[in-house]
């Protein structure tokens, strides 16, 4: 079942309530999601068969690892995933990014059209999502941006973290501020934690309040690890099989 396409932005739920109430809502409703920041459908389909992935993002550059045709890579990967897969214009100028987005939209039902923050990116985010196509805003690095692509509709604003820590940045600094501008107006574009590292960025996300974090397979598959769980179960184990029982 793909992402289906409104033909007018949803109401936000939480504007009918206000305060703490409404902060306690979003979370109740807004389970956080987890997407392959990837091309490899190969790593794709066995990270889909955990029921743990919620989408997909691509750009250019890891699509062009592929050595696949693009729309043909995107179309396949929307085949693997229920949820939103970001397919990212490869043009800069408003009109030829328009007529991408709108090529890519048409690929399958749960395309996001990927457009960077410029000022013609986010004149496209406003045409597409006007039109009910969902709208991924890259390459955001202050809340200012992320304010900007909220106004223009975006579904999501995804700010880079790791990039942001290499300039001595906090990069979740700014997943905190945006999280605060978005609950103080009730914005529905969701907050898009890119860039992800290492497991200690997904785990700073999640505490900072982002509703998504997309990831390398690599790192996704990272999260389950840790020395005292496999110490642990050697000893269970082994403890287990000198009782000699069956279950």
């Amino acid at each position: 079942m793909g992402l289906v396409r409104a033909a007018a932005p949803h109401p936000n739920p939480l504007t009918a309530v206000r305060g703490e109430g409404a902060l306690a809502l979003r979370k109740v409703a807004s389970p956080m999601k987890f997407f392959a920041d990837t091309a490899d459908v190969k790593d794709i389909a066995d990270l889909a068969t955990l029921g743990l992935l919620d989408g997909v993002t691509t750009n250019p550059t890891l699509i062009a690892k592929s050595g696949r045709d693009f729309k043909e890579v995107i179309k396949e990967i929307c085949g693997l995933v229920e949820g939103p897969v970001s397919a990212e214009c490869a043009s800069t100028d408003y009109d030829t990014m328009l007529a991408e987005g709108r090529k890519l939209a048409k690929i399958a039902d749960n395309v996001c059209v990927k457009v960077p923050l410029t000022w013609d990116g986010l004149r496209v985010c406003k045409a597409l999502s006007s039109d009910g196509t969902p709208v991924n805003v890259t390459l955001c690095f202050n809340a200012n941006q992320a304010l900007l692509a909220a106004k223009a509709g975006a579904a999501f604003i995804s700010p880079f973290i790791g990039r942001l820590d290499d300039t001595g940045i906090d990069g979740m600094e700014l997943i905190r501020e945006i999280r605060q501008i978005y609950d103080n107006y009730y914005f529905d574009t969701e907050i898009l934690a890119a860039s992800i590292r290492s497991v200690n960025h997904v785990k700073d996300a999640a505490l900072a309040g982002a509703d998504v974090m997309t990831a390398p397979p690599n790192v996704i598959r990272d999260l389950v690890k840790h020395p005292l769980t496999d110490k642990g179960l050697v000893a269970f184990v082994a403890d287990w099989a000198k009782t000699g029982q069956k279950i």
